[in-house]
């Protein structure tokens, strides 16, 4: 019930990602979702939950009291073991507040982090959960970090890097500068300090930086992307003599506009959580929707869960 096309888009895309084969069950007002579903001529379970929480409610304030509101029920399904991941499109704070008071954290975890996709493929968190950290959190990001590294990117030792204005220890904020030590200390396959540029020379696997800090980069960076693409695209539409080769290159252009999409991820990882979790973002399409749910079983069927615990565990 929650995004800004809820729920009409949210239901084609779990219509979608039914049609690829995963099992998803719907959870929000079944006077509204039950003529969707019977339309798409696809059979998807509705558990009804007759509320919603707003974008303007105090999350963990709702989460308490509304306990028949959607994320709450569909948190509760995840808690209970009679889902394996949870995907909402809705307030990103009552998301965190459901995970956190229903589904519960990892042991040992402080901040549950959102990890997000570069356009370049490496992985940053936090991306806005946590916009005040302190620099053990830094490190349990790191950790959680590898773990989604190891459980998408398949890679066995992920290069961990700090987000910072200068590759020197001494550099940056206390923050920053007591995270490095610490960091430095842990097990993690720790490189150090990195700059913004160094995301795009694949020098790093897995940025670590505050969710302020995190989601300026990624929005930032999802910006510049679509921007170029848009300034290549009308530069090449004032070539008349370039037709033939511009529809060469049609395939390739639109493989990289792809890449760039957000929507090719559909959202982004709630770590640190117990069940797994997805944030897709408040204007998500049906493709986001479908592509945010398969991320979600992916993360299940690969045991991101037990990834995150095991590192986390081995942090001192």
């Amino acid at each position: 019930m929650g995004g800004d096309r809820a729920p009409a888009e949210i239901v084609a895309g779990a219509v979608d990602a039914v049609s690829a084969g995963l099992d998803v069950v719907l959870v929000g007002d079944e006077s509204r979702l039950g003529p969707l579903v019977a339309e798409s001529g696809v059979e998807i379970p509705v558990v009804h939950a007759p509320s919603v929480i707003d974008m303007h409610e105090d999350p963990a304030q709702a989460i308490r009291s509304k306990r028949d509101a959607s994320i709450t029920v569909a948190a509760r399904l995840v808690a209970d073991g009679e889902a394996q991941g949870l995907v909402s499109a809705g307030s990103t704070g009552a998301v965190l507040a459901a995970a956190a008071f229903v589904i519960g954290r990892i042991r040992g975890v402080a901040r549950p982090a959102i990890g997000s996709v570069y356009p370049t493929g490496q992985i940053v968190l936090d991306s806005g959960a946590n916009l005040e950290c302190r620099p053990e959190h830094l490190v349990q990001f790191g950790a959680m970090g590898a773990a989604l590294a190891s459980v998408y990117l398949d890679l066995e030792s992920p290069r961990v890097g700090l987000l910072n204005i200068g590759e020197e220890p001494g550099k940056g904020r206390e923050l920053e500068k007591e995270a490095f030590t610490l960091l430095d200390k842990s097990p993690l396959h720790f490189i150090g300090n990195v700059e913004g540029r160094d995301l795009g020379k694949h020098t790093v696997d897995v940025v670590v930086t505050d969710g302020f800090t995190g989601n300026v980069l990624l929005k930032g960076a999802e910006g510049t992307a679509s921007m170029l693409v848009s300034m290549i695209s009308s530069l090449l539409a004032e070539r008349p003599d370039l037709a033939d080769a511009v529809a060469d290159l049609a395939p390739t252009f639109t493989e990289l506009r792809e890449r760039i999409d957000p929507e090719t991820y559909g959202g982004a990882h709630l770590v640190g959580s117990r069940g797994v979790v997805v944030v897709a973002h408040g204007s998500s399409s049906r493709i986001a929707i479908a592509n945010a749910l398969a991320m979600a079983a992916e993360g299940a069927d690969r045991g991101l869960v037990g990834a995150v615990t095991k590192e986390i565990e081995a942090i001192p």
